[in-house]
């Protein structure tokens, strides 16, 4: 039994974002002002990934952990309602990613994904990613 009538809770879902994202943004601004310079959103690439290096032959997702099931995270819950429904698309979300990242990969990108809840002390995911694109800058 949902909490809220059926009008209320379609606003609520409608309102969920798909991109640009307050943790996608974040990361954004952080790479920016480390002087990274990147494409949004590039539609000719699998997956559609959030932030694209093409100097850098790298590919950021940055996932939200409810929707793309973080392996083992508190923010990764099931909904009581409709527990088939959203099994289903949760596995196709799942699916999804895992298919677009080895697609980018054999195509010799270099895929980085950042999860939501890593960005809520965002100090260590942000020093590890600065890593990664210097590596890829020496290669």
């Amino acid at each position: 039994m949902d909490v809220v009538d059926s009008a209320t809770r379609s606003r609520m879902m409608s309102a969920i974002k798909g991109k640009n994202t307050r943790p996608e943004l974040l990361v954004r601004k952080f790479l920016h002002a480390h002087g990274f310079r990147f494409r949004l959103h590039r539609k000719d690439l699998p997956g559609n990934p959030d932030i694209v290096m093409p100097k850098l032959k790298t590919c950021i997702f940055v996932h939200g952990c409810f929707w793309h099931r973080h392996a083992g995270c508190r923010y990764a819950t099931m909904p009581k309602t409709r527990p088939l429904f959203w099994a289903e698309k949760f596995a196709k979300n799942v699916k999804r990613d895992l298919q677009s990242s080895l697609t980018l990969q054999q195509s010799g990108w270099r895929v980085i994904t950042i999860w939501e809840c890593q960005l809520k002390d965002p100090k260590p995911v942000m020093s590890a990613l600065i890593n990664q694109l210097n590596e890829s800058q020496n290669l």
